[in-house]
This record gives C-alpha cells, sequence and structure tokens, in this order.
C-alpha cells in the first residue's frame, strides 16, 4: 500500500500571509516588535568598522564588483553603457549589428582618463576604451568607410573578449564541472567554504527551455553527489555540504497563480524529482525566491513538496526556500515556514535574502494601480526587516537552518549580534552567505573573525547567458545607496556606512519612500485603482461578480425614437453647455469614484456579455475610470476662459463651448472604456449626447449611461440609442441636428461616416475617428528573445486579438529568426483558450458567430498562401473560438488587410532596418509601432521615420494608458487627435473670441493712474 502523501496544492486555495498591500508602516512596526527595545547597534559599529577599514587598505582589484563600481557607476553614463553592453552584446550574431550596438553605448559616454584618483588598471582601460571609439561610427550615421570599418571590427572582437572576461568575474563555470573545478580550487584557499550552484537561466517560455532547465538541474544533482564534496555530505549532512539553488519559473512556463491545476499537475512532479536526487544524495537544494505575485503559491508547492519530504525522507535536512526581507510579508513567511517544519517534524534551511525586483515590484504596482507596494520603499526598511526576519530565523534554529545572504559590514555585525545574545553557534546553526564575485573583501576580513562557514552563491552557465542575471545584481549593488557601492568611496565615513537602520527607518504617514500608485498623477487625479488577481482577497469579489452578471435587457431604437432622442438632446444642450465648467468637471469625478466603486459589477459584466477575460475586464473598468479623472482635469485648465494680450483699452477672452448634439459610436471590443471615454469627453465640453453601442454590448453601455445619470448628468443631455449601424447609427449621422461625430471601429465604417457628413447640407460637422491598424514591431538581433517573446504574445493574442492596437505584423532580423521563432512556438503552444470566466483563461471566444466565420476564413487562406509557424492547441467544442496562430509570410507586401483576431504574420529582414519602416508605412496605417532593439540611436531614429501614433521599445504594444500613452493614429488608423491626450477635448469645441473696447467708456483707468 502506498502511504506516500500526494503532490497536491492546498484546496481550495487561501491565504497564508498578512495582506500584501497593507501600509508600510504596519508591516515596519511588526519587524521593530519583532527586533524588541534592546538592540545595541554601537556594538554593531564596533564589531564591523575593523572590517571596513580592511577592506578599504586592501581593495579589490580593479575587475572586482566593488572597483568597478567605485570608476564606473551605474548612476553614471559611463557604468550604464557598460552594463548594457555587457547585457546584450554577447547574444548579437551579426557583426554590423555589433558594431551599431558597441558605437550606440560607447558613444553616449565619456570615458575620460585624466582623474588622477583612479587606478593604473581603471586608467589604462579609460584610455583604451576613449581610442576605441575613434574607431568606431558615430551613432546613426551612414555606412562607415573601409578602414572605419576594419577598425570598428577589431572593437567589438575586443569589447566581446572584455565582457567575457567581465562575466568569468561573475559566473563560475560555464559548466557544472568546471564549476566544480573552479569550487576545489577556492576551496583550497578557504577550506571552509561551501557552494550552493544555481545554473543561469531565466524563467521558461516553453516546455522545451523547462525540459532543458530540469536535465540542467538533475545533471548538477547527480555531478555534486559524485564529487568529493558530495561524497562527504554523507557524514557531514547537507548543511556542510555543497548544494544547488533552483528557479520554480524555470522548470515550467506557466509559473503562475491562475494556472494551479497546471502547477500541480505539471510542475509538481519535475520539483519532485529533483528533491528526491538531492535527499537520496543528503545534498541541499533551495527553492529560489521570485516574483510577489507567485510568493502564496511558491508557499503552496513548498508545502506540498514537504509533505512528501516527511513521509519519504524524514530525516533529510536539505530542503530549503529564499525568503526576500525586502517584501512587506518576509516576517510571515519566516514563520509560517516554521510552522510548516513544526507540523511535519522536519528541519529547513532559509536563505535570507534582502531581494533583487525591486524596481519591477514597484513598477508593477504602480502600472496595476494597487493600493500599496508589496515592498519596502525605504532601503533602511528593508535592512529592519532583514534583521527581523534573522532574530526570527534564530529563534526558531531548532528547525529552521539560517542561510544569511549579504554583503553588508553592519548587516553582518548585527547577525553576530542576534546569534551571541541567543546563544545561536556559526556553522552549527546558520551559515553566512555571499555572491560570486561579490563581497570578497568584506568575508575575507569577516572569516578572519570567526564568524562561521560561508557558502558562496554561484551562477553557472555560458556567458551569454548572464545578462539579466548581472544586470539585476548591478543594480541591486550598485544603487548610490547601497553598501557595496559606499564601501569603495572613501569619502564616505565608517560610521556613516554602518548607520542603524533601526534610526534611518521612518514611521506612520513617512514611512513610504514612493508615491503611492493612487497618487501616481500627483494631485491633479487619482490614478485608478486596481485588483491584483494573483491576490486571493482583492480576486473573490470579482469571481462573485462573475457567477451573478446579468446583462441587461436594452430595448432597441427606431427611427421614431431617433428623432426624439435628437429633439430632446438639441433642447438639453442649451441647459448643460451653460452649466459652469467646474459642475460638469464634478459630474465626471463623481460618476469616476462611483464606477471605481462598483469595479467587480462591471467585470462581471464585461465577462458574461463581451467574453473579456477577468484581467482585461479590470483594465477596462480602471480606463474608464481614468478617462473620468482625466477629462474632467483637462477640462478644468484647458476649456476655461483665456485672457488674451492686447493693446490698452481692450479686453480680448478666449472662451470654448460645446457644438451641440454630439453622436459617439463606439465599438464592441472596449465597450466600456471606449465608450465611456467618448461620452465624457463630449459631455464634459458641454455637448449633448446621443451613444450608440455596439450592437454586441449595449448592457454594458446602459449599465455606464445609468451611472452617469446617477452622477448628475441630465437625461435630456444623454440618451442610450441601441440598434444596428445601418439603420440607427446611419440615421443619427444624417440627422440634421448631429453637430458632430466620434467613430471608433473600421476603416470601412469610418469612410463612410465621412462621406455622409460631407453630403449633409448645412454647416460642416467634424469628425472624430478612431479605425484599426496593420500594426508591426522591428526586432533586431540586440533584442532579449524571452522579452520579445512575452511582448508578442501579450501584443498578438491578448482579448483574442480583437484590439484595433494588437499586432498584426512582426518583423524579425534574419539572424535570430529561427531560434526566436521556435521559442514563439513553444510560447503559443501553453496559451490556454477558454471560457473567459476561467482564472486559468487566456484567450476567450471571439464576439459573435460572425466575426468567427470571417476569421476563420481568412487563415484557411492564410494555410494556403503562407507557412505556418505555430497554433495554440484547440479547447473541445467551444464555439465561436479562434485558436492563435502564427503565419510566415515571404514579404510586408503580402499582408493588406488586417484580421480582427489572434493571428500574426512573421516576416524576416536584413539589410538596414530604415527599409523596414518604409514599408510599414507604405501599408498606409499608422495606429501603434513596436521596437525591440538595446540600441538606443536606432530606436530614436525608427521612431522618427514611423509614421505612425503610438511608437512602443522594448515593451509589448497594447495597453495605452490615459494621460500617460495617449492614443490614437494617422493615414487609415484615424484622423486625430488622440484619446486620452491633451489636445482631445478641443475637437468637441467652438471658439468664440470676445473682444471688449473698455476706452469706450472713458479710457483705461489703470493706464491713466500710472501716469504717463
Amino acid at each position: 500500500m502506498n502511504t506516500l502523501s500526494p503532490l497536491a496544492l492546498p484546496r481550495p486555495p487561501h491565504a497564508r500571509l498578512p495582506f500584501p498591500y497593507r501600509p508600510e508602516a504596519q508591516a515596519l512596526a511588526g519587524c521593530r516588535e519583532r527586533l524588541g527595545r534592546g538592540f545595541d547597534w554601537s556594538a554593531v559599529v564596533a564589531r564591523a568598522r575593523p572590517w571596513v577599514q580592511a577592506v578599504r587598505e586592501h581593495p579589490a582589484p580593479f575587475w572586482a564588483m566593488e572597483s568597478l563600481l567605485k570608476e564606473y557607476p551605474i548612476s553614471s553614463a559611463e557604468g550604464l553603457a557598460l552594463m548594457r553592453l555587457a547585457e546584450a552584446l554577447l547574444r548579437v550574431p551579426d557583426v554590423e549589428t555589433a558594431i551599431a550596438l558597441t558605437a550606440d553605448q560607447l558613444g553616449r559616454a565619456d570615458f575620460d582618463a585624466a582623474d588622477g584618483s583612479q587606478g593604473l588598471l581603471a586608467r589604462l582601460s579609460a584610455t583604451a576604451i576613449a581610442m576605441s571609439k575613434s574607431f568606431l561610427p558615430e551613432a546613426g550615421t551612414s555606412e562607415p568607410g573601409l578602414m572605419q570599418r576594419l577598425g570598428a571590427r577589431t572593437v567589438v572582437a575586443a569589447t566581446l573578449r572584455a565582457i567575457q572576461l567581465l562575466g568569468r568575474q561573475f559566473v563560475l563555470g560555464r559548466t557544472i564541472d568546471e564549476a566544480m573545478d573552479e569550487a576545489d580550487g577556492q576551496r583550497r584557499a578557504q577550506p571552509r567554504l561551501r557552494f550552493s550552484y544555481d545554473m543561469l537561466g531565466e524563467g521558461a517560455r516553453t516546455e522545451h527551455d523547462a525540459e532543458r532547465y530540469l536535465a540542467a538541474y538533475a545533471g548538477a544533482i547527480r555531478a555534486i553527489a559524485a564529487s568529493a564534496s558530495g561524497r562527504s555530505a554523507l557524514q557531514d549532512g547537507p548543511t556542510g555540504a555543497d548544494g544547488i539553488s533552483i528557479k520554480l519559473s524555470a522548470l515550467f512556463s506557466r509559473y503562475e497563480e491562475l494556472q494551479r491545476e497546471r502547477v500541480e499537475a505539471e510542475l509538481l512532479p519535475r520539483v519532485w524529482q529533483l528533491v528526491a536526487l538531492a535527499a537520496e544524495a543528503n545534498l541541499n537544494l533551495t527553492i529560489d525566491a521570485e516574483e510577489v505575485d507567485r510568493l502564496e503559491l511558491s508557499l503552496d508547492v513548498f508545502e506540498a513538496l514537504a509533505r512528501r519530504i516527511a513521509a519519504q525522507y524524514p530525516r533529510w535536512a536539505g530542503f530549503g526556500l529564499a525568503v526576500q526581507a525586502y517584501q512587506t510579508r518576509a516576517l510571515g513567511v519566516v514563520d509560517e515556514v516554521a510552522r510548516i517544519a513544526r507540523t511535519l517534524n522536519l528541519r529547513f534551511m532559509v536563505r535570507l535574502v534582502k531581494g533583487a525586483y525591486w524596481d519591477g515590484e514597484v513598477k508593477r504596482a504602480q502600472e496595476l494601480g494597487l493600493v500599496g507596494y508589496p515592498v519596502y520603499t525605504r532601503k533602511a526598511h528593508t535592512d529592519v526587516s532583514y534583521l527581523a526576519c534573522a532574530k526570527a530565523l534564530l529563534e526558531a534554529r531548532d528547525v529552521l537552518y539560517p542561510q544569511f545572504a549579504t554583503h553588508n559590514a553592519g548587516t553582518i555585525g548585527a547577525i553576530d549580534q542576534l546569534a551571541r545574545g541567543l546563544g545561536a553557534l556559526p556553522d552549527t546553526h546558520f551559515e553566512m552567505q555571499r555572491l560570486h564575485g561579490m563581497g570578497d573583501g568584506v568575508y575575507r576580513e569577516v572569516l578572519k573573525d570567526g564568524i562561521g562557514a560561508l557558502r558562496v552563491y554561484a551562477p553557472v552557465g555560458e556567458h551569454r547567458d548572464l545578462l539579466a542575471y548581472l544586470v539585476r545584481r548591478l543594480l541591486e549593488n550598485g544603487a548610490n545607496s547601497s553598501f557595496v557601492h559606499q564601501l569603495a568611496d572613501p569619502r564616505v565615513l565608517p560610521e556613516e556606512l554602518l548607520a542603524s537602520p533601526l534610526a534611518l527607518a521612518h514611521a506612520g504617514e513617512q514611512a513610504e519612500g514612493l508615491t503611492l500608485p493612487a497618487q501616481l498623477y500627483g494631485v491633479a487625479r487619482r490614478n485608478s485603482v486596481g485588483v491584483d488577481i494573483s491576490c486571493l482577497a482583492q480576486r473573490a469579489p470579482l469571481e462573485a461578480a462573475v457567477a451573478l452578471a446579468q446583462v441587461p435587457a436594452v430595448p432597441l431604437a427606431d427611427a421614431a425614437a431617433v428623432d426624439a432622442a435628437m429633439a430632446r438632446l438639441q433642447t438639453g444642450f442649451e441647459g448643460w453647455n451653460a452649466r459652469p465648467l467646474a459642475e460638469r468637471a464634478a459630474v465626471l469625478e463623481r460618476a469616476a469614484d462611483a464606477l471605481e466603486a462598483r469595479l467587480p459589477e462591471f467585470c462581471g459584466l464585461l465577462v458574461t456579455e463581451a467574453r473579456k477575460t477577468l484581467g482585461d475586464c479590470v483594465a477596462e473598468v480602471r480606463e474608464a475610470v481614468d478617462f473620468c479623472r482625466y477629462y474632467a482635469q483637462q477640462a478644468r485648465t484647458r476649456l476655461a476662459e483665456q485672457e488674451l494680450p492686447g493693446p490698452t483699452g481692450e479686453r480680448n477672452t478666449l472662451r470654448l463651448h460645446g457644438r451641440g448634439v454630439f453622436v459617439c459610436i463606439s465599438p464592441w471590443n472596449f465597450p466600456l472604456a471606449i465608450f465611456a471615454g467618448q461620452v465624457v469627453a463630449a459631455l464634459v465640453a458641454g455637448n449633448s449626447v446621443a451613444a450608440k453601442p455596439a450592437e454586441q454590448t449595449p448592457g454594458v453601455a446602459l449599465r455606464m449611461v445609468e451611472l452617469l445619470h446617477q452622477a448628475g448628468v441630465p437625461a435630456d443631455a444623454l440618451v442610450l440609442l441601441h440598434g444596428p449601424g445601418e439603420t440607427v447609427g446611419a440615421a443619427l449621422v444624417a440627422d440634421a441636428r448631429t453637430a458632430g461625430v466620434c467613430f471608433t471601429g473600421s476603416t470601412a465604417v469610418a469612410r463612410h461616416i465621412n462621406r455622409a457628413l460631407a453630403a449633409k447640407d448645412g454647416p460642416i460637422v467634424p469628425l472624430i475617428a478612431e479605425t484599426g491598424g496593420l500594426n508591426a514591431m522591428l526586432v533586431d538581433s540586440t533584442a532579449l528573445p524571452e522579452q520579445v517573446v512575452d511582448a508578442v504574445v501579450q501584443s498578438a493574442f491578448r482579448s483574442a486579438g480583437q484590439r484595433c492596437s494588437a499586432l498584426r505584423l512582426l518583423c524579425v532580423h534574419e539572424s535570430i529568426a529561427d531560434g526566436l521563432l521556435e521559442m514563439l512556438a513553444g510560447a503559443m503552444r501553453e496559451l490556454r483558450v477558454g471560457d473567459p470566466a476561467r482564472l486559468d483563461t487566456d484567450v476567450g471566444p471571439l464576439i459573435d458567430a460572425e466575426a468567427h466565420a470571417g476569421i476563420a476564413a481568412q487563415v484557411q487562406r492564410l494555410r494556403g498562401e503562407a507557412r505556418l509557424i505555430a497554433e495554440t492547441p484547440a479547447p473541445q467544442a467551444l464555439p465561436d473560438t479562434q485558436t492563435p496562430v502564427a503565419f510566415e509570410l515571404q514579404h510586408i507586401g503580402q499582408l493588406s488587410s488586417e484580421i480582427f483576431g489572434p493571428v500574426l504574420h512573421v516576416v524576416r529582414w536584413g539589410g538596414v532596418p530604415e527599409d523596414v519602416v518604409r514599408q510599414v508605412n507604405a501599408l498606409g496605417y499608422g495606429l501603434t509601432f513596436g521596437l525591440q532593439t538595446r540600441i538606443d540611436s536606432r530606436a530614436e531614429r525608427l521612431a522618427q521615420q514611423a509614421r505612425i501614433g503610438n511608437v512602443y521599445v522594448n515593451r509589448n504594444t497594447i495597453g495605452a494608458v490615459v494621460g500617460v500613452q495617449p492614443f490614437g493614429g494617422e493615414g487609415l488608423s484615424g484622423t486625430g487627435p488622440k484619446a486620452g491626450g491633451p489636445h482631445y477635448l478641443y475637437r468637441f469645441c467652438a471658439e468664440q473670441t470676445l473682444t471688449v473696447n473698455t476706452a469706450a467708456a472713458g479710457g483705461n483707468a489703470a493706464l491713466l493712474a500710472g501716469g504717463h
């Protein structure tokens, strides 16, 4: 009978930890409470000052991290240039692009060797770089001559070699065998040195990637077990042996909270293979920390594996987890891991780090509009959290083996004091850790003082794979405020360098070191509040709303209804336009607050009626809220009366007012955001509005109109008219009372509206049109493939490809096309197509059967005309579904019409990128364009060349944010002005200049009073 615990995640999911976005002061208070009041920091300074002085008296060699950061800090143009070259140059296969990249980056910095404070090697390197620049073409210039080309090739070859040498300082070995040989060599000088090998690589994008990482991890464990240090673990135990660190995201491409079922079915068995190998060899295996949104899931995976360990390997003490102290829940994680250990009667190893994704976590919180940050926003607060976690780990040393990873001498001294106070012994109860290539000088001195054993976290892999790792470490350790950076700066006194984080920490409202996401745009307007769907507490109301959602019935309008509505709106215009501007703006702000409060309800409607996934629904509600607040703020500043200059005795005033009845015709792909954006822009300008939603999504529009009425828009200033475009839409456009039309939809319909307006008698009626696009993305050989694939999948297939901004054409440099397209194909196979109400659905069905039939016919045509690259596996019996599909074309000219669905066209390019942009411009559309390149001057040059409304560099091409990325195109993609931009409201207005001759009533009294 099999008595092993099943490999299963907890059901249903439950929150293990505090709310991740609670106020920073609250989280910090918990850390202070855990530390207590008796912490003597003066003793820490006394302990650590000699280490600092010794390191400064015997500095690290020029190529070590500390010296590099001193000579070329990443805050400088020179440091940034070197970092970006290290990040990109090794992966560039073609010489011409390598020359362009090197010229671009070195050309942006001034490597001046005149500073006498630099060391000899530093001066020599700066001189060499400065001389090399003379052989490189100027960034953005025409083709260099023969001699310059030969010189440039030599410079690039030398730069490549220098970066490879730099890589050797941070990567222990290219293979596990090479790394172990290097480790054995270091151990001869420091016998008590231990290693935790990390097989270099970021998260998997494909199943092939995951299998490759799994094989690499398994091979490494076997190699370590077969080595002398591995065999000694059988006697010394896993804490004294070398081990391995693994990334769960490297073992499964969909390692995310919303894919829990797949994580359980596919990831858990893979990780167990590695756990069993390590347990059999009695080595240590640590699960590395990842982003905040995976934290609860990581704990679930950890406990599922621990339960199996308790049943099969109860005496093994080598299973471990990394904890990031910069997370506001770090202390809760330590307590939870200790609880699991005690419950299962196991002992775990816990690596405490400060964290390496800080800037990414901050950006994510801001982009999602979260109520707070999941990480500490002040360095001192992270240091306090680290110490609190350290104390908690030492207090739980009966079930946990703490591993303190830090390069900060003050933190090391504080750990030493904590351990002494708790009776914890170095090596027996805890160990220190550092990164390979960093902190050597500090630990040289620390180990002399008998602090204990030291483990080196050692990356293993090809140098070209170090890019993300190296850049992250440079950012983490190279900031001006970091210990590693300041250690090399003799101007920073030891007392300042070793200042107490407890004394530097802030409290109360001053705790946050950054503006909260809600105040991202300052006092002018609040950022819309979003939802982190990976957080159980935040997604539960959304799931409940989806289950209860009911789409309201909306009556169809006929010709009589249109006529009556237009008459009513014509009458209502005068009263609404006469309202003070401030009142109209206040109505929009009340509507924004009401919509934000009803976010779950509107998400439920969007899922049910518009067939949107939950993540897209949240983003759309937030966009509608942002439109309301942004246009209210813009109206107050841009539509207010302006006094104009003029001669004495005259007053000139510019006034803006509504045009009359504006017809707003919105699409089904954004039935709330675009509908609301059009309507509130027209309203705040003083117009009354006839709002015609898409035939497929009138229910969402009805609820928004009701909300606007409740917020204060009069019933005779806003009327909803639902019906077919051929009847209701056409009647509204043709009506003599129509003073303007705002339309979002196809280019063909926009042309029809334009012709209808031009044929009318009476005033010339303005048309604001935003239409579709043949949106392209150009990828050169400096781009990071994983980043490109993420951007392509999001841009082409999110919202089932039914965004006007969706990526339609991917142009990939021929030198990297095969590998990149193979990765793209693998990523597409990992997408899930299904019911949009399910959390794990990536791509839902198309809007209706008619849309599906049209796209299916176009896809069928492509199957005969182009080469199939990949297609996402089809779900079973799901109506109106088009699975994501990608085809390769021979040239850009084959793409002539937009396919409004998850269909991607790919072409390869060679030569100069300017030719690609010219061909994209020739398509006639101009909505969105993506550039993936590390050559800054190229990105700037191509962006200027592109006749495109929105250009995105090194990111996806969708999700324009109101007021941040004003959205709209040119050519066949629309008339402008851009929605969500500073010029949009003017198009809804008529202008009047009032000139008053003040001298007519007796002269200019103010002028006369001044004398003459």
